[in-house]
């Protein structure tokens, strides 16, 4: 059970951060790589969001296995 735990608590943080990130490309704040398809798009807002939401579910889950 431990590496259960372990494991959804990397890829739900992982997938937390890459979802903020996605967020942060659509509404034009993070602007890197300048060239990205995703800056100033606004479903990378809502993908983004998405993401972000299950990772953080991710990480609770993992905090409640035992």
């Amino acid at each position: 059970m431990k590496i259960i735990k372990l494991g959804l608590l990397v890829i739900g943080t992982l997938a937390t951060l890459a979802g903020l990130i996605w967020m942060g490309q659509g509404a034009g704040i993070i602007r890197y790589p300048a060239d990205s398809f995703m800056i100033d798009q606004t479903p990378w807002i809502w993908r983004g969001a998405m993401v972000a939401v299950a990772g953080a579910v991710g990480v609770l889950v993992s905090r409640r296995v035992k």
